[in-house]
């Protein structure tokens, strides 16, 4: 079960696609929109990606600005192809080891076609400026739900 509403976000530092470190607490004072995702380039995520990416512009205007984080265990030169790619405007996070979607409850057991292995539960976390988890969309459908993020944060 992913860390619940209401609870203080796990800090966590962790390589972003530039290779450079990113703590969570640094981004205190401000909304974070924290959304973890399985695999770079694969359908379901560039959907995803691109949508936050589209609407970007509006996470950085709105009345509670927001940075946008993806998350996945990808490694950051994966991370850096699929941002080139797509040209993804917000940071992507390497969490090969798992610290963090451990911490937040979201490395889970899944199973496809009988066959059960480790992988992420795509879930998004808006943390408010105090850094605490003021809500959580679970097993996320990707078209959609930069959307209904943004209806949250305003």
């Amino acid at each position: 079960m992913p860390i619940a509403a209401g609870q203080p976000a796990p800090d966590f530092t962790l390589p972003t696609d530039s290779g450079e470190p990113l703590t969570l607490s640094s981004l205190r004072g401000q909304w974070v929109v924290l959304y973890a995702y399985p695999k770079d380039d694969t359908s379901g995520c560039t959907t995803e990606a691109c949508e936050f990416r589209d609407l970007f512009p509006k996470f950085r205007k709105g009345k509670h600005q927001a940075v946008v984080l993806g998350i996945s265990p990808d490694s950051v030169k994966s991370h850096q192809k699929f941002k080139a790619k797509y040209e993804l405007p917000f940071t992507l996070l390497a969490d090969e080891d798992k610290v963090a979607l451990q911490a937040y409850g979201i490395w889970k057991e899944k199973s496809m076609y009988g066959r059960t292995y480790m992988g992420v539960e795509r879930t998004t976390f808006v943390i408010n400026p105090e850094g605490v988890i003021a809500h959580v969309f679970e097993k996320v459908k990707p078209a959609g739900h930069a959307e209904a993020v943004m209806a949250v944060i305003g």
